[in-house]
């Protein structure tokens, strides 16, 4: 197999991932960076995990900018979108973050298209799938979900998540383009880091596990292994069924809560710091208004059902 696949934001937690999986796997990649000097960071994480980087080569691209992106798609055969902005600190606009994440998608599909891959692997989110107004306490999130962007209590982020996947599957229908595109929509994900550079979601770990707060949100969150993840996205390639999907990533829901107390046991040299109260709900969004970061916390209780069959289970291991 000598497949080239572009990853775009490859210096991302979890788009390492996915390059390295898709190197063990015998691609090429080349992967999209906004600033080439990125580019010895993330070929030394992949390198100390084992990959072959004489099959990686980096290109600079800029998903606010439509430099580059024709030159990044040319000669590949698929595309693993993965760059999109996800602050931890949440913008007081709720649409500010709208316009980077649907334009910088639409330049990527449109690069596709020209560059006629076989196959394009959207990363979105279930935040794209969870949040509507007068929703139960507890729902089921199935495929044909969505997520209403216009409910005035969401982060920035989640507006730009659905609107940018909106964006995505509307063009893909103009364009005739439904069984090449796949939407990856992971839940919480979490997960070891390549190197020191770690997610937003680990983010909320570390938070954690340095007692940044008396006591944790009364949230719930499906969760997926990141590792699982990019297994998820390299198969969404070139599975037959994969196209014209959205791919649930999730594995089951864990409150924060019962990932303190997970971490608790796990390092309990940080036991002590490590909080296992819960804050009541008012009071986190009352925080919220003076600390924004705490935004991108909601609680919520959700559980994951894809309303086909899974694909994991069409995917020859």
């Amino acid at each position: 197999m000598n497949d080239q696949v572009l990853v775009t934001g490859i210096s991302g937690f979890i788009a390492k991932h996915i390059a390295l999986r898709l190197l063990q796997g015998g691609y090429r990649v080349r992967g999209t960076l906004r600033t080439p000097v990125r580019a010895e960071e993330v070929r030394r994480a992949l390198q100390s995990h084992g990959a072959d980087v004489s099959q990686l080569s980096f290109i600079e691209a800029d998903l606010g900018s439509d430099s580059g992106w024709a030159e990044a798609a040319e000669g590949c055969a698929y595309i693993q979108h993965v760059a999109s902005p996800f602050p931890m600190k949440q913008p007081r606009d709720r649409e500010s973050l709208v316009p980077q994440a649907r334009q910088g998608a639409l330049r990527v599909l449109e690069a596709a298209r020209k560059a006629d891959v076989k196959r394009i692997v959207f990363t979105s989110s279930m935040v794209a799938m969870m949040y509507r107004a007068n929703r139960p306490e507890k729902i089921e999130v199935k495929e044909n979900d969505w997520t209403d962007p216009d409910w005035d209590r969401l982060s920035a982020y989640i507006v730009s998540k659905t609107r940018a996947e909106k964006s995505a599957w509307d063009w893909a229908k103009e364009k005739g383009w439904m069984q090449r595109l796949s939407v990856v929509n992971p839940g919480f994900v979490l997960g070891p880091a390549l190197d020191g550079k770690t997610g937003t979601s680990l983010d909320v770990i570390r938070l954690i596990m340095e007692g940044a707060y008396p006591a944790v949100p009364p949230a719930h969150y499906p969760v997926v292994d990141v590792r699982d993840l990019a297994e998820l996205h390299v198969r969404a390639m070139t599975a037959k069924d994969a196209g014209d999907r959205r791919l649930i990533g999730a594995a089951g829901t864990l409150s924060i809560v019962e990932m303190a107390r997970i971490l608790r046991s796990t390092f309990p040299d940080h036991a002590k710091k490590i909080p296992t109260r819960t804050l009541p709900g008012f009071l986190v969004k009352f925080m919220a208004i003076f600390d924004r970061s705490l935004k991108s916390v909601i609680p919520t209780s959700v559980s994951c059902r894809s309303q086909k069959t899974p694909i994991s289970q069409k995917l020859p291991v």
